[in-house]
């Protein structure tokens, strides 16, 4: 089951384009998150020295599939869930702009429940591989 918002190839570029932005920006992110200096953040803020590797796979992986359109809503989901742990365990929703401010998490947060609500998109590999079988017949 997909929702549809509108059809058109403005609405594919601008799934692409959400997918693709948030899906770099936790690549990058994550990929960050694998040196000693994350250990150190993670303890500093209550949570065992374990979940380095989890939380840095997570946002790697899903930050891939989400941009190249596999498991969409799962990577999203996933993505949200982490979000909400940084806007609400990290930051302490204390205040929305400034010095430790959650707006950008929030944004993404925002991209993410998009990305859940719409599905990947036509300009997605999960589109294409569904269409495969047309194609065989």
């Amino acid at each position: 089951m997909e929702a549809t918002l509108k059809g058109g190839k403005l609405h594919d570029i601008t799934q692409l384009g959400v997918r693709l932005a948030v899906g770099v920006i936790f690549i990058v992110q994550g990929s960050g998150k694998f040196n000693e200096g994350f250990v150190g953040f993670l303890t500093n803020i209550g949570l065992p020295p374990e979940m380095q590797i989890p939380i840095a796979l997570a946002e790697v992986v899903s930050g891939i599939l989400l941009a190249v359109g596999v498991l969409s809503r799962i990577s999203a989901s996933l993505l949200s869930i982490i979000m909400l742990g940084a806007i609400f365990h990290v930051k302490g929703a204390q205040s929305l702009t400034g010095q430790g401010g959650y707006a950008l998490d929030l944004l993404i947060l925002a991209c993410c429940l998009l990305v859940i609500a719409s599905g990947p998109g036509r300009a997605s590999i999960s589109h294409v591989v569904k269409r495969i079988p047309r194609f065989l017949h």
